[in-house]
């Protein structure tokens, strides 16, 4: 065993875009001693935004994995993108992830993209750190953006450190359980912390906090909450046991502060990380399901001693092989093993083992249960498959990723790149989950899709400058959905000789609008029992779900329905799948185009931050674009204004937003949800 599983901890760093992430971890790789110089971000010198494009652009795209060591501990880190389009690298390390660092602007406070980590964090039910970051910049404010927390996330913050000063007063923090204050060397680059006394106009405010730090503690322990009510003394460690407990059980989120790009509050951070989030031990075992029956569980302690399991959730397309990342979860995996991917049933190779440090690699002799390592040898693995030991197969939940929102087409300059291209292509989907390539049946154009406008450009580009294929790119499209509005029932009769034999089958569903999360799509069967063969059910399924591919109106995937079997009819010779499969999408298309059907268009949460001075110009722009205003709000000398709008109204709005304020108003968005597409639209469209 490589490491005390006790002494792990699997985190990562996520917040909104420029929040100081990657800067934070920087100063993280810096203070554990992995690296010796410190990275910037505006210099592209930071360790892991390695990519070219990442440093030419000043952001993370792609997740990067790092362990260092700080006081006995070994921490697994991953670096997330911060902006909406690459949601897929956070939500994909969140499922593997023990516990989040949520980075937060001192100035901004909850930004829109911090709203969407957040809920990605509650989904995996991984528990949070708070580290109000960037407490030296104008408008920094550190109750504020404490408040933002507790208001706009729905948590439960809890500070366990405040500073002192902030802007360009920042002089310090105060550690609010032992009651001291901190001072970094800028000098020696924050390394050397002084340790003293907390300034005199500063101690009645650190006591109102620690006052309601100690009651928030005291709530989650009886044993504390009953000193508390006495006014006994509550013993340093005995609030920091109970924090932990409440850290991991998602009842509190510990709040730090300070300044990574000023080295101030680093080292706290590091070791509250340490203290309060869980290492793989803290955590119950994992559960997965038996392929061969799905409805027993299989529960996964981390323990070396247990057969083999773990959780592919990134691929990293390279020369000459393929890189996967692996969550372990149960068990040891060595070099040259051979393992069961339990998603396609084959085996695969490991062949190599490596421990990450951005772009760097460390070859391992074995990984065991908690650590995070990526492997080669694998050939048919995808994200979310599980690879497990032959002898106990199981799956574990996979990883679940949003739709496409946006589309381009996308052409070789030249044919003779035609298959180089299609090549390419396929490597992105095996390496991104969000990116998805098909063929236009109308236009028989070849479309790429992703999740936004700068997605598809940072792909155009790695294949324009990593993989050398000349393109042409189109321009953006929407990803239209079709949905229905009322119930009707249908028939389907599929009647035909094939290959000389006949194919008999007659089918009669219900479509109805299923409500609830829009993507939703389910098959039931109401057929009394013994009406129809149970092996014609899968095929019946097949049909429907095939159909609902392409919807009545334009095509576009039909969403958010219900499919109920009331009827089958069987010939008792001539019967097959094929011909239930056939009449089932008969049905269901006839069902689907007189069941009202609407197209859908993704509707995307706006959020633009703007001098007063702009405020009007902007409001008065959005109105134009069809949005839906849902709040505004003061932030400092800024107005924050909320909208709701269709993403086919917001192709190059970020430039539009500059020129409409000189450069000084920005913008976020986020897909929201999808939206009935006004009557006369449609009407246009048809035209």
């Amino acid at each position: 065993m490589s490491v005390e599983l006790s002494s792990i901890r699997n985190i990562g760093i996520a917040a909104h875009i420029d929040a100081g992430k990657t800067t934070t971890t920087e100063r993280i790789l810096f203070y554990t001693g992995k690296t010796h110089r410190l990275g910037q971000v505006d210099d592209g010198t930071t360790k892991t935004d390695f990519d070219k494009q990442e440093q030419d652009r000043g952001i993370t795209i792609f997740s990067a994995a790092v362990t260092c060591p700080w006081k006995d501990h070994t921490i697994n880190l991953i670096d997330t993108p911060g902006h909406v389009d690459f949601t897929a690298e956070v939500e994909r390390s969140l499922r593997v992830l023990d516990g989040v660092v949520a980075v937060f602007d001192a100035k901004e406070g909850v930004e829109a993209q911090s709203e969407t980590v957040w809920r990605q964090a509650e989904k995996y039910a991984v528990p949070r750190l708070c580290f109000v970051n960037k407490m030296d910049k104008p408008g920094a404010d550190f109750e504020a953006s404490f408040d933002s927390i507790r208001d706009r996330l729905g948590a439960n913050p809890v500070a366990v450190n405040i500073p002192i000063g902030a802007e360009l007063h920042l002089e310090g923090i105060i550690d609010l359980l032992r009651m001291e204050a901190l001072y970094f060397d800028p000098a020696q680059q924050g390394l050397r912390v002084k340790v003293g006394e907390i300034p005199g106009d500063w101690l009645e405010t650190a006591e109102r906090w620690r006052h309601s730090t100690v009651e928030a503690i005291a709530e989650t322990a009886d044993d504390l909450m009953e000193k508390y009510v006495n006014d006994e003394p509550i013993a340093v460690e005995e609030l920091q046991a109970a924090l932990r407990r409440a850290t991991i059980a998602n009842r509190i989120q510990p709040v730090l502060c300070g300044t990574a790009l000023r080295y101030v509050g680093v080292q706290p951070l590091l070791d509250a990380v340490c203290a309060y989030l869980p290492s793989p031990l803290d955590l119950p075992p994992t559960e997965g399901t038996d392929p061969r029956d799905k409805k027993r569980t299989i529960k996964v302690p981390p323990d070396p001693s247990e057969p083999f399991a773990g959780l592919v959730f990134k691929i990293v397309v390279e020369k000459p092989v393929d890189l996967f990342f692996i969550r372990v979860y149960g068990g040891r995996l060595r070099p040259n093993s051979r393992v069961m991917n339990s998603a396609t049933g084959a085996k695969e190779n490991v062949s190599q083992i490596y421990r990450m440090f951005a772009k760097q690699r460390e070859q391992l002799d074995e990984a065991v249960a908690g650590e995070i390592v990526a492997a080669v040898g694998p050939k048919a693995a995808l994200t979310g498959h599980t690879l497990c030991d032959p002898r106990r197969p199981l799956l574990f939940q996979t990883i679940e990723f949003p739709e496409t929102v946006i589309s381009r087409s996308i052409e070789p300059d030249s044919a003779k790149d035609r298959d180089k291209l299609d090549d390419a292509l396929r490597a992105l989907c095996r390496q991104d989950p969000t990116f998805r390539v098909n063929i236009n049946p109308e236009t028989n154009e070849k479309l790429m899709s992703g999740m936004g406008e700068l997605h598809l450009d940072v792909t155009a580009h790695r294949l324009r400058h990593d993989m050398n294929i000349p393109i042409r790119v189109g321009k953006p499209r929407v990803s239209y959905r079709e949905t229905i509005k009322s119930t009707v029932e249908a028939d389907g009769r599929f009647e035909r000789q094939l290959a000389g034999r006949w194919h008999v089958a007659k089918v009669r569903l219900r479509l109805e609008p299923a409500g609830g999360a829009e993507d939703a799509s389910h098959f039931l069967n109401e057929l009394p029992e013994g009406t129809l063969n149970a092996s014609y059910l899968a095929p019946i399924e097949t049909g429907i779900r095939e159909a609902a591919t392409s919807g009545p109106l334009f095509g576009y995937p039909l969403i958010n329905w219900r499919v109920v079997l009331i009827g089958a009819e069987e010939h008792p010779e001539n019967s097959s799948e094929l011909a239930f499969e056939n009449a089932a999408r008969q049905a269901f298309n006839s069902a689907a185009q007189h069941a009202e059907p609407v197209l859908l268009e993704p509707i995307m949460k706006v959020e633009i931050i703007t001098p007063e001075e702009y405020f009007g110009g902007i409001s008065g722009d959005l109105n134009a674009r069809r949005a839906v205003i849902t709040g505004t709000e003061v932030r400092g000398n800024y107005q924050v204004i909320g909208a709701e709008v269709s993403l086919a109204a917001m192709f190059g709005y970020v430039t539009d937003l500059r020129s409409m304020s000189q450069g000084r108003a920005n913008a976020s968005m986020e897909p929201s949800r999808y939206g009935e597409v006004p009557p006369e639209q449609v009407r246009r469209m048809l035209s």
